[in-house]
């Protein structure tokens, strides 16, 4: 079984990770910073962007991944991919100063991790994702 929402926003998710790197790296060779941030602010807050999407992405990629393995591909999850690609996108931006970037990106993320958080415990309690709409509501202890 191919799990297309998940290898497209992972794949998307690795080239934002490449794009983090290269602009870190962009600022250690012009200022020649070896380690640590050599007190750069500008560095600093590149570094703490990457940091910041190292740990949100792999929970966000296994979510969606779960929820894609046990539910299927949905529109609504690759919207969600998507999102939260476009959203991690914006929360660098914002951390070189343009301040509604950052927090659009923050919000999606942040919203992005509770609404897949609670679909995946809809589909083991519940047995169907929160956005379905057909069938009917069996939980999963009753399924054989």
């Amino acid at each position: 079984m191919t799990l297309p929402v998940t290898l497209a926003t992972a794949g998307a998710a690795a080239l934002i990770n490449l794009w983090l790197a290269v602009r870190i790296l962009c600022i250690r060779f012009g200022q020649k910073i070896l380690y640590g941030d050599g007190g750069d602010a500008r560095l600093a807050a590149r570094m703490r962007a990457q940091l910041n999407f190292a740990e949100y992405t792999p929970l966000i990629l296994i979510l969606i991944a779960a929820i894609e393995w046990s539910a299927g591909s949905s529109i609504w999850l690759a919207g969600a991919g998507a999102l939260y690609i476009v959203g991690r996108v914006a929360h660098p931006i914002g951390m070189d100063g343009f301040l509604p970037a950052r927090q659009f990106g923050t919000v999606v993320t942040l919203s992005l991790t509770g609404m897949l958080g609670l679909t995946a415990l809809t589909l083991v309690f519940v047995g169907k994702p929160v956005m379905a709409t057909d069938g009917p509501v069996v939980p999963s202890i009753y399924r054989g």
